[in-house]
Formats: C-alpha cells, sequence, structure tokens
C-alpha cells in the first residue's frame, strides 16, 4: 500500500508540473510575459506582409489558477488557455518575450491584471482605430503596459508608414475601408512590439 501511494503521489506530482509549464514548454512562462504566433486568421497574411514580419498574432500571459491562459484580442477581448492559444496558431510556433532586466512583482503583476480587466470583453477592431472601444491584439498588450507601468513597448506609427503596395494589403485595406484610408491613424504592430528592445525572449519553439 505504501508503494502504491508513493506512486500515485509521483504522478500526481508530475501531473501538476506538466499543467504549470504548459505543454511544449520546459519551463514555466511567467505572469505578464507578451507571447508571439503566426496567426492563421483570413487577415494575417497582409499584416505579415505590410509588416515586414513573421508574426500577426500577440497577446498577454496571466496565470489563472495555477493554469496559464493568453489575454487576447480575437473576437473579443478574452482569456484563452495557453495550449489552445498556441494549437490556433501557424505550425504551433510561438514567441514568448519578457521586460528585459525587470522581475514583475505580485504588485505589479497586479497592476496589469487590473488594468486588463477595463479591456475584458471589448469587440476586436477590425479598423485598427486607436479608441478603447474596440481594441486589436497589440493595441491590446501595447495600452495594458503603458497604463498599468507607464511605459511604451514598441513605436506608435502611422498606418501610412506600413507597406502598402502589395496586392494583398492593397484588396485588404479596400475591404475594410473603401476609397479612403486612415493613413494618419496611429497604429501598434505586434512586429514593432516584437522588436522593442524593452524585451528579451525567454522562449521559441513550437507546441
Amino acid at each position: 500500500m505504501k508503494f502504491l501511494l508513493t506512486i500515485i503521489g509521483v504522478v500526481c506530482l508530475l501531473a501538476t508540473l506538466s499543467i504549470g509549464a504548459a505543454p511544449g514548454l520546459r519551463f514555466r512562462p511567467a505572469d505578464g510575459d507578451i507571447i508571439f504566433q503566426t496567426s492563421l486568421s483570413s487577415q494575417s497574411r497582409a499584416i505579415r506582409l505590410a509588416t515586414h514580419s513573421r508574426y500577426s498574432h500577440m497577446g498577454v500571459i496571466f496565470y489563472r489558477r495555477d493554469r496559464p491562459y493568453v489575454f487576447e484580442a480575437a473576437a473579443t477581448v478574452r482569456y484563452t488557455p495557453l495550449p489552445l492559444w498556441i494549437n490556433k496558431g501557424k505550425d504551433g510556433h510561438y514567441v514568448i518575450k519578457r521586460l528585459k532586466g525587470q522581475v514583475l512583482g505580485r504588485n505589479t503583476i497586479n497592476r496589469l491584471r487590473k488594468t486588463s480587466r477595463t479591456f475584458s470583453g471589448k469587440p476586436y477592431d477590425l479598423y485598427f482605430g486607436w479608441s478603447d472601444k474596440r481594441l486589436y491584439c497589440s493595441e491590446l498588450v501595447w495600452k495594458i503596459y503603458k497604463r498599468a507601468m507607464g511605459i511604451d513597448i514598441g513605436q506608435l506609427q502611422r498606418l501610412e508608414k506600413f507597406d502598402l503596395d502589395h496586392p494583398v494589403v492593397r484588396k485588404k485595406l479596400t475591404e475594410r475601408y473603401g476609397k479612403y484610408l486612415p493613413l494618419k491613424e496611429r497604429v501598434i504592430s505586434p512586429q514593432a512590439m516584437f522588436a522593442s528592445r524593452r524585451l528579451v525572449t525567454v522562449w521559441s519553439g513550437s507546441n
């Protein structure tokens, strides 16, 4: 009986560690980590071409009941279990980054969580505007960090500064805006945040 209880204890411990690290990870991502992937959405290719980036979607990792979730702007702003979020991306590939040279303490994480809740449930912004009524993925992450910690991750750009000449990009822009493009609209792209010197890569791989 003692041997059986020992075996059960080991199995439970391994299961707990697996949940904590999340499938495919050999380390436990931290609250506040920023995760990137190549989305399979209809607009993903246009975003990647316009921004010269491999990545077109992103979110922030938070733990809920000891399990990792991605807080993201998809159809709505919502929490998605990390394994499910990973599997929605191209080839299960993803990159996790975090603030360089900083360990986020409990008070900072609580501020990030509190700020995140102000956006929860809001609809996705297909038009990439800068108001809080609707949000797109990189805008959500940028505003969470800006308002909770007062830092800019990535440089804001005007829409006109992106590469808008590719036919795929032009077609998507015409679908969204018609003839009149909001070229002066402020935009934060996944690529701008991915390339930010404030972040350091802590994981890159596939599920």
